[in-house]
């Protein structure tokens, strides 16, 4: 299926590796050019690398943090400066510390509201704002927008608002021509998510109980997360804004 997104150019946050690396391998093999984002200058170089040479898109790689007033005004620029054009934008947002709603402290709420939540609402307003011609943002979430996960209060506070506000955005923009979506993973192999199963006393078994909930009894590859995310993104669903997707293999029990 052609996308249509061969020769267009999009910004992609938290792209030098997980959800988001996955999203722009998906883009630039139909045919985008990206520019990535991640907090590390190395990391993100050698991500735009090997991105690039999987072709026929480009990729280039610039250090940035979401808590950045000036961060969105800048990668933007920066993506225009380099190809001319800006199509869309899909941002990542990364997991906050996890912790429960009694431990978890006011500094750490204060840190994930700037980076996670007000990092991603500049950016998305500030590319709606700015934008010339129809544009297509795109924010990856988690499924704890639709239930909450244990041990990870921050992200069951923030990422619901986050979904709101975007499709607050959609209406908003909506009559520019433009889209504005959320995707929800659910547990996708990351580095994230090995991460916190391995803080399990038997992280093997935390895997098995895990899939055991997952009616496809598996948990979900980067790549099949990244596919769905650049079809949202792309020309291909032109008539898809306000909405919520949810990639989880069916973990998630509510509509």
């Amino acid at each position: 299926m052609d996308l249509g997104l061969a020769g267009r150019a999009y910004l992609v946050t938290g792209a030098s590796r997980g959800l988001g690396h996955a999203t722009a391998r998906a883009l630039v093999r139909d045919g985008a050019h990206v520019v990535i984002t991640g907090r590390d200058q190395a990391s993100v170089t050698e991500a735009a690398r090997a991105l690039s040479e999987l072709g026929p898109g480009r990729a280039l790689g610039v250090a940035a943090d979401q808590a950045d007033p000036d961060a969105a005004a800048e990668l933007l620029a920066r993506t225009r400066a380099e190809f001319g054009r800006v199509d869309g934008v899909v941002i990542s947002v990364g997991g906050p510390p996890a912790g429960s709603a009694t431990t978890v402290t006011d500094d750490q709420w204060r840190a994930a509201f700037e980076s996670v939540f007000l990092g991603a609402v500049r950016l998305a307003r500030t590319a709606l704002v700015e934008a010339t011609d129809p544009i297509a943002v795109t924010l990856v979430l988690s499924s704890s927008v639709r239930s909450p996960l244990s041990g990870l209060a921050i992200s069951n506070g923030l990422r619901p608002g986050l979904a709101m506000t975007a499709k607050t955005l959609a209406d908003e923009h909506g009559p520019d021509g433009h889209r504005v979506n959320v995707v929800l993973p659910g547990r996708i192999e990351t580095d994230r998510l090995r991460a916190l199963d391995a803080t399990a006393d038997d992280p093997q078994e935390a895997r098995r109980r895990s899939e055991a909930t997952i009616p496809l009894r598996r948990y979900g590859r980067p790549d099949e997360f990244g596919a769905v995310t650049a079809f949202v993104t792309s020309p291909a669903a032109s008539y898809m804004t306000g909405s919520v997707l949810t990639v989880d293999g069916g973990a998630v029990r509510s509509l």
